[in-house]
């Protein structure tokens, strides 16, 4: 009856009834239950300042570098970089997108030689 109603965006049968049994045994919400691990706390507004301060201080630092600086994981570290300060990578150092194209290419210059 339920796929008549609601077709494709039916649950499946064996979800019906364990979401039932849930009911039944007094759940009230539908929301997820917690799930085990560690959740990610590494993109905090303390982690943020900290990592801004550590790249402000010195802008040659590269992302590898900075995590050991900082203790966040390494792929946090370029989230907070890219997603929080708009910086992108050039070689393996971050720099501000505002760059325009010709800075950009005298930056990578400059690094190789």
């Amino acid at each position: 009856m339920l796929k008549e109603v609601y077709g494709n965006e039916c649950l499946f049968r064996t979800q019906v009834f364990e979401w039932f049994k849930w009911f039944k045994e007094g759940r009230e919400t539908t929301e997820d239950d917690p799930r085990p691990g560690q959740p990610s706390m590494s993109k905090t507004d303390e982690n943020i300042e900290k990592s801004g301060k550590s790249i402000r201080e010195d802008r040659c630092l590269s992302i590898r570098e900075l995590p050991e600086i900082t203790g966040i994981d390494k792929e946090c570290v370029r989230q907070i970089l890219h997603e929080s300060f708009n910086m992108r990578k050039v070689c393996a150092n971050m720099v501000p997108e505002l760059l325009t194209p010709d800075e950009g290419r005298w930056l990578q210059i400059k690094q190789k030689s």
